[in-house]
This record gives C-alpha cells, structure tokens and sequence, in this order.
C-alpha cells in the first residue's frame, strides 16, 4: 500500500485476497500497510504455515483496520511502532490475533477465537519501556491457551473484555498495567490473572469457571486488587510476595481456596455475589447483581460506579463499568435434595440456599410423579435444611419437590422430584433420587417376577433381559419416558417377543440391562442385574 491509501473491499463474504500460495518465511506479509491508510471489509488468509505469515502488517503508522476477517496465518495483525485502530475485524483458525510491539493503538470491539493446535495468543503486547499505553477494549477472546499476554515494559488499559483462555490475562517482567471490568471464564483453564512483577491495577474483574490453580495469581509487589471477584475456581487470590500490595474490597466464593499468601481484612469477602446467571445450562452467563446481592456498594469507597454512587464489587461497578437497574429474581432452587426411609418415616435433607436475601422452604408432596406445584399439594415450610414426614396408610408411592421463598416473597422453581416408592410385594420402602435399576423382586423368580427402574430426566429407555451367554432373548421396554418410577413384569414361562411359541426357560441365571439416553441420543446410564430363575 501507498501512503493515504484507502483499500475497501466489498464485504467478508465475497471479497478475499489470498496469498497462501505466495506467504513464505522471506515473505512474509499479505497486505504491507503505510501511513494513513484503511483497510476495510476482506476476507485475508495468509498462509498454509502457522509458523509464518502476517495478515496485515503495519509499522510506524497510524490508520483504521476495520471490519475484516482474519483465518490461517500466524499472525493476523501486527502493529509495530503504531498507532492504528483496530475495530470490529473478525479473526478464527489462527495462532495469533493481535500483537503490538511499543505501539499506542486501540484494539476494541474485535471477535478472536485462536482455537487451533498450536500454542497461540489473542493479543499480545510488548514494548521497551512503560512509556507506551495501548488501549485493549471490548474484545470477545477465545482460546485454549492464553487470552491477552503482556511482556516488558508494556502498560496497557486493558477493560471490558470477555475472556476465555486457559490463560485469561497474563504479564510479564516490567509495565504499568490497568485491567479493569474483565470478565474472564474457562470450562477448564489453569489462571485467571497471572502476573510475574508488574505495577497492575486490577479492579472490577470477574473471574469465573474452573481453573486449576488461581483466579488471580501470583500478586506482588506493587500490585493493587480491589473490588474484583473470583468464583468456583482452586484457588481465588493468591500472593507470592506481599510487599507494597494492596488488596481490598474483593469477594472469592466457592473456590477450594479463597485467599493465600497474605491474612485478607475485613473488606474482603466470601459471600455468594448473587449474580443473575452463573448457570451455563441455562444460557449465557450474566454477572450483573441482583437486587439484594451483599457486593451493592460494598466497593472501595474511593472509587466510584457510573451513577456516582460508591462502587460495586464486581463486573460492572467502577468507572468503566455500567449503570443498571438490579433485578429482584427468585432464589436458585434448592440442590442435593434427597430422602432416606427408616421404617415409615421418611427424612428430607438439602442443601443450604446462600442468597443473602433468603427466608425460607416449601415442601410439596404429591402420589404422582411430574405434579405441578400448588397450594393444595404444600405440606410445609420450614427454615432448616431437613424435614421429617410420616408416611400415611394405604399409599405405595410418594413423590416430593422443594422450593426456596426470599424475603420478599419470590419463589424458586422447585428442585428435582424425589421419589419414595413402596418396591411391589415386598413391603419395603425406598427413596429414589436418581437413576437406579432395581435389584428384580421376588430373586429368584417362578415364574414371574417384577423389575423396578428409575429416571432422573426424561430419556429413551432399553431394557434388555439375556440368557448368561450373553444372548438377547427379549427387549421389555423400547421407548421414551418421562422421568419417574417404572416396574416392568417378566414372566418366565417362555411367551416372549423374541420366542413367539411357549417355550420355558430353565433353572438358571439371567441378566438383565437397562440403557438410558438423553433426549439428545447420549448415553446417561447403564446398568445390569443378576436375576435368577428357581423351578
């Protein structure tokens, strides 16, 4: 490209340029960007060779690249001594999406999934002293390595970026870098925030997930964390040298370990931050507060949210954050609920509920399964995380749900449906809270004897009854069903689908195996049981 030169392409979809066949070691770049320029609306793949090839390289200049898509190449965009900006490109199938080398540019409102074999970075920032600030705002990063790398003198702003990395954001030796309102999660990652003897200031970050060591690790000297939460991780902040640190007004809840390296004051937290959605089953995750959450201006004092009042814990408080209205939601339904029978008495247990802004439980009880929830099928409420209930004659089955009340009057959804079912002639009561097959009753059998099955979910249900060689002699369920309690009779006298003519079957052992998948074909269960037939 020629100075001033602007190069606008048609669109992602339709105009590319491709010099895959042309990228070599010795030549390296596709597009050689001068000063002043734009580069706007192309599809460029670079090369065949990860280890090599530069999508757009721009030295010493300033201009806008923007609106571009970005695939095999080691390199999309590199930016040396420049001040470009970087704003809305699109880059997938690529060791590396951004790097800056003592650059001043702007990096904001990009999409960079680095989801390759290789060992690969999002965007990667150096410089020789602290004396270049690029600012990295806004961008959607996905990688299985590291999301945003620093190294040198490199300073930074690095804000309001979506993160999931093995690696969310990592610095190295040297700089002044401020990270501020990060959200930053990995299904399974190895460190949030990793630092190695840099000046951060890390304030307002949210980091979730499952990773392995710390959420933000490695603090030391000179470092600053406050007002950021770390949740479900090994470890929440961890220091390795706390001189000069200062780490104040942060909450770490539900990691193995919440604070290490340094004793935490009173202004860090362990309380449940009540977020509105930290459930990735239930669509994408959402770490605005709800209304009651303790983290509400519970936030460095000093430091002051959008609306001017004092600083939330979390996301979206800070300067750089957001302004929102909270959102008084019910309490998340109860977990781990379970039923033990001793005699006919049938003890409820569950876990605690940690919402701040929680009152109380409702238990339904019902004798069918998958009932709907009323006034008429509600037997108590209590504020203890156990409940004991006489069962009543004359009924073989019991079926209980439990929901959580807050303070000002929200309902959960109920929990999972417990089961308590009195097993066919054997007069024994059982709970059922999961998937089960049934030991066969009466064991040994003649000739006819029942096997009971539980579902947790609705699924696809195969029952399968064998002869000890292993042989199918007949399929006693092949269907769908809702979660629930089901008995299947065997008759032994040898009228079975597969033998259509009376054909008994002898003394000896059988087997029988229940196979359950999901309603998306994956197998969830599988069990067998040892029957045995006694003439």
């Amino acid at each position: 490209m020629i100075p001033g030169l602007s190069l606008i392409g048609s669109g992602t979809d339709s105009c590319w340029i491709d010099s895959r066949q042309l990228i070599t070691m010795q030549n390296y770049k596709t597009i050689d960007m001068k000063d002043n320029c734009l580069v706007k609306g192309f599809y460029i793949r670079s090369s065949y060779n990860f280890d090599y090839g530069y999508g757009i390289s721009a030295v010493g200049q300033t201009g806008l690249i923007t609106q571009n898509k970005f695939s095999e190449a080691n390199i999309g965009i590199e930016l040396r001594n420049s001040n470009n900006k970087v704003y809305k490109n699109y880059f997938f199938n690529i060791r590396g999406g951004v790097f800056m080398w003592s650059s001043n540019s702007v990096v904001r409102k990009n999409e960079i999934y680095v989801l390759t074999d290789q060992i690969g970075v999002g965007i990667f920032i150096a410089a020789l002293n602290n004396n270049y600030t690029p600012l990295v705002d806004s961008n959607n990063i996905m990688t299985i390595h590291h999301g945003i790398e620093t190294s040198l003198g490199a300073s930074p702003i690095i804000k309001n970026n979506f993160i999931s990395a093995t690696t969310g954001i990592t610095s190295g030796i040297g700089g002044n870098l401020k990270i501020f309102n990060n959200k930053i999660y990995a299904e399974i990652g190895y460190e949030g925030i990793y630092g190695n003897g840099s000046y951060r200031k890390i304030i307002n970050n949210h980091v979730a997930g499952n990773f392995l060591s710390y959420g933000i690790s490695h603090v030391g000297p000179g470092d600053t964390v406050k007002n950021s939460v770390v949740t479900n991780s090994a470890g929440g902040i961890s220091v390795w040298n706390n001189q000069n640190v200062t780490i104040q007004y942060n909450n770490t809840w539900e990691n193995e370990i919440n604070y290490y390296g340094f004793t935490a004051d009173t202004t860090n937290l362990s309380v449940d931050p009540m977020i509105v959605n930290d459930d990735t089953t239930q669509g994408d995750l959402d770490f605005h507060l709800q209304k009651y959450s303790p983290l509400i201006d519970a936030g460095d004092p000093n430091i002051l949210d959008k609306d001017g009042t004092r600083s939330d814990i979390g996301l979206y408080g800070g300067p750089y954050g957001e302004s929102y209205v909270y959102q008084d939601l019910a309490p998340k339904p109860p977990k781990n609920f379970s039923a033990v029978v001793d005699s006919s008495l049938i003890t409820l247990t569950w876990k605690r509920n940690t919402e701040a802004d929680f009152s109380h439980y409702r238990i339904y009880r019902d004798t069918t399964n998958n009932f709907q929830i009323d006034s008429t099928n509600l037997v108590a409420s209590v504020t203890d995380t156990f409940y004991y209930h006489l069962i009543p004659p004359g009924v073989e089955r019991l079926y209980f749900k439990l929901t959580g009340v807050d303070n000002q009057g929200n309902e959960s959804n109920p929990s999972e449906e417990v089961a308590v079912i009195l097993l066919s002639v054997r007069n024994e009561w059982k709970p059922v809270n999961n998937y089960i097959l049934y030991q066969n009753f009466p064991n040994p059998f003649n000739p006819t004897t029942k096997i009971g099955y539980k579902l947790k979910e609705r699924g696809y249900v195969k029952l399968y009854f064998y002869d000890v060689k292993g042989e199918l002699i007949e399929v006693l369920v092949n269907q769908y069903q809702e979660a629930g309690y089901y008995e299947v009779e065997f008759n032994g006298d040898g009228k079975t689908e597969l033998i259509k003519v009376k054909n008994p079957f002898v003394s000896g052992v059988y087997l029988c195996q229940i196979i359950v998948q999901n309603e998306k074909g994956i197998p969830v269960f599988s069990d067998i049981i040892k029957m045995i037939l006694l003439k």
